[in-house]
């Protein structure tokens, strides 16, 4: 094997007709590939979408480097099928088919115009795009045109995932949004007149440019994997569409918290209602009782009975009149206060009727208290005692009579009480010839 110019030795018939194997086998491969590209979907809706953003910039870039890249296949074709030719002259090749065949697959045998070598501002080491014609060898071009494949179909595999990936999800969440705006007019959820009509509104304005944006703009919502050489490495960014999904989640939870009000307003009502009129019944009955206590005891001081506050009776008739209207979402939060008020009115209203009835309770167990006395002391049979019997008298009197002193009464319940344990404490002598010496007798 001889030595010739700058491609270097001369190859053999064996060494040409293998790397006219290998050169055929890459042709076809790039191909293969590029017709892929051509048909690929995201290649189509790039070149019909009208584009903005980075994506405009990057397809700009990609469309040349696929225009580059064809110039450079079919010139890659025309040098490979001239090689083939000079190959298939004879049988077995001629010194000068072998030179000629050595300077067509190992040197710079393939020249490319210099307008189409400059094409594509991001095509790598692309030197010269001044020049009229640019030369390189088979395996330059194909090195070349494997980054150029690599990189246009990275854009577009990027913006095809991004398309495949956001649109729909945007659509379906958008179809969601729609049916809970509907439900949410139906309760009276609406912007300006509840918050969650007001985010309902934000979600629906998001949504609307973010799916503008995407189908405009969609490496802009593309994440690269860090580290990743294969095409289209990376994932869309769903941080937006995630975001404005939880939001819709939070409207459709109180949008339900509503419903669940607009199911329970009439038992909630008339609940309230009767807890109201429990309240003022008690209330009437403190006043009442008041009066009684008035008549009945003196000289003790007996708290005012307030009436009824008008103003829970105004919320009702407010509340009574939302539901009427179908005003859910301001009736759930009135209902929520309505209903604990109503729980604090009616312990008030019990709290003040323990308060005004407390004296005659004191005198109730006054009364009480000197009844099981006398009974005691029937028991032991002191009943005819004079002095007992004087002094409950004098307590009867105080305990029966109106107005009754409770201060004075239950000093002379508790004189009773005291002679009443002196007798019974006291040891007994039994009367001579009395009837207590026959009953000892018998």
């Amino acid at each position: 094997m001889g030595v010739t110019g700058p491609p270097g030795p001369v190859m053999d018939r064996d060494e040409v007709d293998r790397a006219l194997a290998r050169l055929g086998a890459e042709h076809e491969a790039i191909e293969t590939s590029l017709l892929a590209l051509q048909d690929h979907a995201g290649r189509r809706l790039l070149e019909g979408a009208e584009l903005t953003g980075v994506t405009k910039e990057r397809w700009a870039s990609a469309e040349a480097s696929i225009t580059l890249l064809w110039a450079y296949f079919d010139a890659y074709t025309a040098a490979l099928r001239g090689a083939r030719e000079i190959r298939s002259r004879r049988r077995w090749s001629s010194r000068e088919d072998l030179v000629e065949l050595t300077e067509l697959l190992r040197g710079e045998s393939v020249t490319v115009a210099g307008s189409l070598a400059g094409a594509s501002a991001n095509a790598p080491t692309l030197h010269g795009a001044g020049k009229l014609s640019q030369s390189f060898s088979l395996t330059t071009l194909v090195d070349r045109m494997n980054e150029l494949y690599a990189s246009s179909l990275d854009m577009v595999v990027a913006a095809d995932a991004v398309w495949s990936a956001l649109p729909a999800r945007i659509d379906l969440l958008a179809a969601e949004l729609q049916r809970t705006r509907r439900l949410a007019h139906s309760v009276g959820v609406r912007p300006g007149e509840h918050p969650a009509g007001d985010d309902l509104e934000r979600i629906t304005h998001t949504l609307t440019a973010l799916r503008e944006q995407v189908v405009s703009d969609p490496l802009a919502y593309w994440t690269p994997t860090q580290g990743s050489s294969a095409p289209g490495g990376g994932r869309p960014d769903t941080t937006v569409y995630d975001r404005e999904a939880r939001a819709l989640d939070d409207v459709r939870r109180e949008i339900d918290a509503v419903l669940t009000v607009r199911q329970d307003a009439e038992q909630r009502l008339v609940r309230l209602r009767d807890v109201l009129s429990r309240a003022d019944r008690t209330l009437a009955e403190a006043r009442a009782a008041r009066g009684e206590v008035l008549a009945k005891i003196a000289a003790i001081e007996v708290p005012v009975v307030s009436g009824p506050p008008t103003v829970l009776q105004e919320q009702l008739a407010t509340a009574a009149e939302y539901r009427r209207h179908a005003q859910w979402h301001r009736l759930s939060p009135l209902l929520e206060s309505l209903e604990q008020k109503a729980e604090d009115e009616l312990l008030r209203a019990r709290e003040s009727l323990g308060a005004v009835t407390q004296p005659l309770a004191v005198r109730a167990e006054l009364r009480g208290r000197l009844d099981a006395y006398k009974a005691k002391v029937a028991r032991h049979g002191l009943a005819e005692d004079p002095f007992l019997i004087e002094r409950y008298d004098a307590a009867r009197r105080m305990l029966w009579s109106a107005p009754c002193d409770l201060r004075v009464a239950e000093q002379a319940v508790l004189r009773f009480q005291q002679a009443a344990a002196e007798l019974l404490s006291a040891p007994r002598v039994p009367e001579q010839g009395g009837p207590q010496d026959h009953r000892g007798e018998q």
